[in-house]
């Protein structure tokens, strides 16, 4: 009996409040980390995206994705002015992706609107006759948004035929396809897991230890 007593190993409650504090510095330290590196991923995606990369920026969003998915990866996220905490990348959008997709179609319909076929005219000339005097006005160039909107807004003013109507819409992307938005599990395998998980354990043990304590300075008081 004796010999088994000296394996009985159990921590008091203020030693376990004070390892729990240097495990949340660990725990804070870790997610920092795995914060960073999924930073310096998306980073690489947003540069990908600028330099035009295609294949570049689908690899890039293979490595995020993979990352995210496995790790547990804790963000501060804005939308309409307001900071919330969220699990994951948060979203971000592939601007210079879909530029270029909006500038082909664009190029695809002056191809259209310029031919004998159209009824109308050149459209597009018309369109560029009021667009790139505000473009130089206010410095847009060929690929800003503003300059894209401007031209999309002047052509489907005029009466096109229904199958330069159609093929515009359908060439022109929907921007919600260069929005990404990458989710993280809440808890992964990993040693940040791990030590979250540890603190966790730590942290309803110490809380079931106080409950008891306060039951049973309560139960004395009614003795």
């Amino acid at each position: 009996m004796k010999k088994r007593g000296r394996f009985k190993f159990k921590l008091k409650t203020w030693q376990l409040l004070l390892l729990l504090v240097p495990l949340l510095f660990v725990d804070a330290t870790l997610l920092r980390l795995d914060h960073i590196r999924m930073t310096e991923l998306r980073s690489a995606v947003l540069k990908a995206d600028e330099e035009g990369d295609e294949e570049k920026i689908t690899q890039s969003l293979e490595e995020l994705k993979k990352f995210v998915f496995s790790n547990v990866v804790i963000n501060i996220v804005e939308e309409n002015g307001v900071y919330r905490v969220a699990f994951g990348t948060g979203p971000f959008n592939l601007e210079y992706q879909y530029k270029r997709a909006a500038n082909a179609a664009l190029e695809e319909a002056e191809k259209n609107m310029t031919s004998d076929a159209n009824p109308n005219g050149n459209i597009y000339a018309a369109a560029s006759a009021i667009c790139q005097p505000l473009a130089i006005a206010n410095g847009w160039s060929w690929d800003n948004p503003n300059y894209v909107d401007c031209m999309v807004t002047e052509i489907n003013k005029y009466p096109a035929t229904n199958e330069i109507q159609d093929k515009i819409m359908a060439n022109i992307p929907d921007t919600g396809l260069y929005r990404k938005n990458y989710a993280s599990p809440i808890w992964a395998p990993t040693l940040t897991g791990f030590m979250l998980l540890l603190t966790l354990i730590i942290i309803v043990v110490i809380f079931i230890r106080v409950i008891i304590w306060v039951i049973l300075r309560l139960s004395l008081l009614f003795i």
